[in-house]
């Protein structure tokens, strides 16, 4: 399946991994590139040098093509990026933020920019800015969420762009990828479907709560401090949404969740960790191998697509 996406990244298929803070390490994302998707370092909060360390773990276990996600928002993003063009990665997404000061610099090393958008007029201003596609990430996605929807979003961005646009939130098989290609999509970006692989980092309870869930078991926390954040409920995110309703000011809220990432992650604290997981968990039952996943994917969607 040839799209401008797949052209233009040197890869197979177009399935990116999505840069999931803690998650999306080395190994998986090395998987994901093996497989013939685009495997994504999450650079996240991380120091330089670990981000450093990650990508060149990752180069020991493929060749293909891998991407970076920055964090735009994270106080060493300026030498995060640094790392990213001293290391000549091939593909940066970014989110949280506006790469415009990056933009210059990405350019002149040959760097694919591929910015996460969540409204028409920022992949506008992205195009402007000279990015080389935009990822539409609706509301249904797992973590911080913007306010539309996937299947809103994804066809009013095509329309408004002259740059490739890859589909993004709520997409975990070859249905909603061929549904995301109808709407104009040239590319999807997983990230929950991904959480559960056999090549994954997360903690086997962290994955058996995404395993079990059913449809309407993820819910948002954050809306009053304008930072929502999409992920399945447990004791933590209802106290979170008690104080929330009390009037609980930003403080005390992040206190709350100070770390409470990497416990769900490392840990495996599934009662007080935040278990970040898309609307489309109940539709995730099996832990496979990347390349099994993107196998499967990409069977259904080109037999919904019509290609041979």
């Amino acid at each position: 399946m040839n799209t401008r996406v797949t052209k233009l990244l040197g890869i197979r298929v177009p399935i990116f991994q999505g840069g999931m803070a803690w998650v999306a390490e080395h190994s998986l994302a090395a998987a994901v590139s093996e497989a013939g998707g685009l495997g994504i370092i999450a650079a996240a909060s991380a120091p330089p040098e670990v981000v450093r360390s990650e990508i060149r773990k990752a180069r020991e276990l493929t060749d293909k093509p891998l991407g970076v996600n920055l964090m735009l928002m994270n106080p060493n993003a300026e030498e995060v990026a640094g790392v990213v063009l001293e290391e000549r990665i091939p593909v940066v997404t970014t989110g949280a933020g506006n790469p415009a000061r990056f933009m210059a610099d990405f350019k002149a090393a040959g760097i694919k920019v591929i910015p996460v958008v969540a409204s028409v007029a920022m992949a506008r201003m992205m195009e402007r800015c000279g990015a080389d596609a935009v990822i539409a990430e609706g509301t249904e996605s797992g973590g911080h969420i913007g306010s539309t929807t996937t299947m809103c979003l994804v066809p009013q961005v095509a329309d408004a762009v002259k740059i490739p646009v890859i589909a993004a939130g709520g997409i975990a098989d070859g249905r909603g990828m061929a549904a995301s290609f109808m709407l104009g999509a040239e590319a999807v970006q997983m990230g929950t479907r991904f959480l559960v692989a056999t090549e994954s980092i997360v903690h086997k309870n962290y994955k058996e709560k995404v395993l079990r869930a059913k449809d309407i078991d993820s819910e948002v926390t954050g809306r009053s401090t304008g930072h929502p954040i999409r992920q399945l409920r447990n004791q933590m995110s209802r106290e979170y949404l008690r104080l929330e309703k009390e009037g609980a000011g930003l403080e005390e809220l992040e206190h709350l969740t100070l770390g409470s990432l990497r416990r769900a992650v490392i840990e495996g604290d599934t009662a007080g960790g935040t278990m970040m997981a898309g609307q489309i968990a109940g539709l995730v039952r099996r832990e496979q191998t990347c390349r099994e996943m993107i196998e499967e994917i990409m069977e259904q969607a080109e037999g919904l697509l019509g290609h041979t």
